[in-house]
């Protein structure tokens, strides 16, 4: 399996996986290749399989994390896919197995991933990782949950932070969070969302997080894309923002 590593001399001439045939979100796209260019600077790892597939992982030193969790001495996961003809096929156990080997190389305490109490869009895949040897440390009431992969037995849990544990959200109407971690979330947030929520007369509040220390006070742990309507939460499925499916996620909060 040939995989290939991102950094600021080749990201101009690779792709990042996802997107890289969507011209709508050709900005979006863009913008994520600048975010990690950024990353790089702080030891964030971008991992791909040698094809024009959805097959990579997303790692860095959770402490430096666009994510609000306490993780000290930890890896945390970004984004990690395998789709399509790719799956079942070993890629997800070897991609994760070099994020244990650097954590290892490193002495980290261990592996952290935010993911959901079911399979949440943008998220690792919960029962998979659990299956890996990850454990639930923590969880919130909209159904987030953090899972960690201990290599120091003896080393304290990772866990959320307060901010997600008692998320507040202020406007009502539409509120969505989100960041450049995704090529896809701008471009729907801006455009997409925009537009549903102006057809149907709903007051939209967007907040971009622009500095991994607005994520890290984020009252969500899904900073890519997360969307509230009248202060309840959600989904993280960025297609929601679409007018085609708008209305089949907001419509259990109006019942």
């Amino acid at each position: 399996m040939d995989y290939i590593s991102l950094s600021t001399e080749n990201i101009e001439s690779q792709h990042i996986c996802c997107a890289f045939s969507d011209k709508k979100c050709t900005a979006s796209y863009q913008a994520k290749k600048e975010w990690l260019k950024q990353e790089f600077d702080n030891d964030y790892t971008f991992i791909r399989l040698d094809e024009r597939a959805k097959v990579f992982i997303e790692y860095g030193p959770a402490e430096q994390a666009w994510q609000p969790i306490d993780a000290p001495n930890y890896l945390a996961l970004g984004c990690f896919w395998v789709s399509g003809k790719y799956k079942q096929s070993g890629h997800g156990k070897a991609l994760l197995q070099q994020v244990i080997d650097v954590a290892k190389q490193q002495g980290k305490h261990g592996v952290v991933a935010v993911v959901g109490n079911k399979k949440y869009h943008f998220m690792s895949d919960t029962k998979w990782l659990l299956k890996q040897g990850f454990v639930q440390c923590d969880s919130n009431d909209d159904g987030f949950v953090l899972l960690s992969l201990k290599l120091t037995p003896s080393a304290p849990p990772p866990s959320f932070k307060a901010s997600v544990k008692a998320p507040h959200i202020e406007a009502s109407g539409c509120v969505v969070y989100y960041s450049n971690r995704c090529p896809y979330s701008e471009y729907h947030v801006i455009e997409s969302l925009v537009e549903s929520c102006a057809k149907r007369g709903i007051a939209l509040t967007t907040v971009k997080f622009d500095t991994a220390e607005q994520a890290q006070n984020s009252p969500t742990p899904a900073t890519i894309f997360s969307l509230f309507y009248n202060k309840q939460f959600i989904t993280t499925d960025i297609s929601a923002c679409m007018d085609s499916r708008f209305d089949r996620f907001i419509k259990t909060v109006d019942q």
